[in-house]
């Protein structure tokens, strides 16, 4: 691109959060420039969970029904002593949870990015530069310049932990407390053995492990390092087959991939500064003992995605991008502090602090794991309760999806039809519901009403 050329939006970082946001903005026919350092689709397995609500995302985007070919619902999780009692569990996922998919899936990373990648081909006005790394990053009142030669009204930095856009920012990081190594291994099973089905977190003293089943003949082993663990002997193929020796040997599976990675707990102080976003690892960092990290960076593209459209093409204010932050923030919060908590119960080393973990447990019964649905922090979205809130996705009377009958990624007024009278601004489902719900295009609450009066109102305030 040897002449300067302008989009709407610079999307820095192609990976699942940047991907997933390329597509929303796709969608509502933004002009979009996605600049991803790799020259290709990297390979290798890395995320390996997604939930209900983030499918209801891909959904969104129109991708659910390729996905749901190449990902399988979960088998549940199970935290187990060493003495084999079930201390906390996820029951194996449904076909329908309250999004109107199974509440949690399990995946191969290249296999879901592909299919966001070909998603992002149907915009013609969406230019993918590959093998493009960011070096300057150039602010003035009306846009940013990127690389000297790329101009933008906003740019979103999805581009991971070290990402140059939350440098550009200036933002700091609010610290959680969590930063421990583990080696993850990757392999591809050559034959059938008795293995778990679902995810078995081993909260052994000695050694904390994780087993994952993922999809295909895929299985996953993290490996929590102890002292006198040196972290560069640990992918040692002789390291690897000793640490997974309790379940495979070498012959029963191909080792993909073996990679040490210190499990962070970390969210950015800040993340807006001027026409400059951060989603994703770049705003926040989330141990994988919940499985929410790549699903908390997916949440904010859409939460995003939808308020630069409002802006850029509906003459919204500014202002609404602030609210960005503000909503997602605590959100965000709350997958992380839970995945702090549970891996607090996983990583305990001290054979009295777990005998003592194990007593409780075994006294006071196994704890249900849910999927967790906070509402979001204050923002686009007016009044008490249900407001701010996720709405869930039921199948309407003639068998259809919620969703589908509200088509895309756009605003709709849901309700009993004396509600939806005189309502032609925005889609308007007939539900069975006493009041009118608005409902934004991420499918969060942006208000109720009890009068006819009331629900125009709601329209007229947010969606007009």
């Amino acid at each position: 691109m040897p002449e300067a050329r302008a989009f709407d939006v610079a999307v820095v970082g192609y990976g699942p959060t940047g991907a997933s946001l390329a597509n929303l903005l796709g969608l509502q026919g933004l002009s979009v420039a996605v600049l991803e350092r790799e020259p290709a689709l990297v390979l290798q397995p890395r995320a390996v969970h997604f939930d209900g609500e983030v499918m209801r995302i891909f959904e969104t985007a129109g991708l659910a029904g390729t996905l749901v070919e190449r990902v399988r619902p979960s088998a549940g999780m199970r935290y187990v002593s060493p003495s084999g009692v079930v201390m906390i569990e996820r029951k194996p996922a449904g076909p329908e949870g309250p999004h109107g998919w199974a509440n949690n899936y399990l995946f191969h990373q290249p296999d879901l990015e592909n299919t966001l990648r070909d998603g992002v081909a149907r915009f013609p006005d969406v230019k993918v530069l590959l093998g493009t790394e960011v070096s300057s990053l150039e602010s003035s009142a009306e846009e940013i310049l990127i690389n000297g030669n790329i101009r933008a009204r906003y740019v979103v930095g999805c581009d991971g932990a070290r990402s140059i856009v939350r440098q550009a920012i200036g933002a700091q990081h609010h610290d959680l407390g969590l930063h421990q190594p583990w080696l993850v291994v990757d392999v591809v099973m050559q034959r059938d053995l008795d293995l778990p089905q679902p995810t078995v977190q081993y909260c052994d003293p000695a050694r904390p492990v994780t087993c994952v089943n993922v999809v295909g003949r895929r299985r996953r082993w993290e490996i929590m390092l102890m002292p006198g663990d040196q972290a560069e002997r640990m992918t040692e193929h002789e390291t690897v087959w000793r640490m997974i020796a309790p379940w495979v040997k070498p012959g029963d599976a191909v080792i993909e991939r073996a990679a040490v990675y210190t499990f962070h707990s970390l969210i950015a102080t800040r993340w807006r500064g001027g026409r400059l976003f951060i989603a994703g690892d770049a705003a926040h960092q989330t141990p994988p003992f919940l499985g929410q990290g790549m699903c908390t960076g997916i949440r904010d593209a859409a939460n995003l995605a939808w308020k630069l459209g409002r802006v850029l093409r509906a003459g919204a204010p500014d202002a609404l991008l602030d609210t960005y932050q503000s909503e997602r923030e605590p959100h965000a919060r709350k997958f992380v502090e839970e995945a702090v908590r549970l891996g607090g119960i996983l990583q305990t080393t001290d054979s009295q602090v777990a005998a003592e973990r194990d007593r409780r447990f075994l006294e006071g019964g196994k704890e249900e794991m849910v999927n967790l649905a906070p509402a979001l922090g204050p923002g686009a979205h007016a009044g008490t309760a249900p407001a701010g809130e996720i709405h869930p996705q039921p199948r309407l009377a003639d068998g259809r999806r919620l969703d589908a009958a509200i088509g895309g990624y756009r605003f709709a007024l849901l309700g009993p039809k004396p509600l939806l009278e005189g309502i032609s601004a925005i889609p308007a489902v007939e539900t069975q519901s006493d009041e009118a719900v608005l409902l934004r295009p991420d499918r969060y609450i942006a208000g109720t009403a009890r009068t006819a009066a009331g629900a125009r109102e709601l329209v007229e305030r947010f969606a007009a």
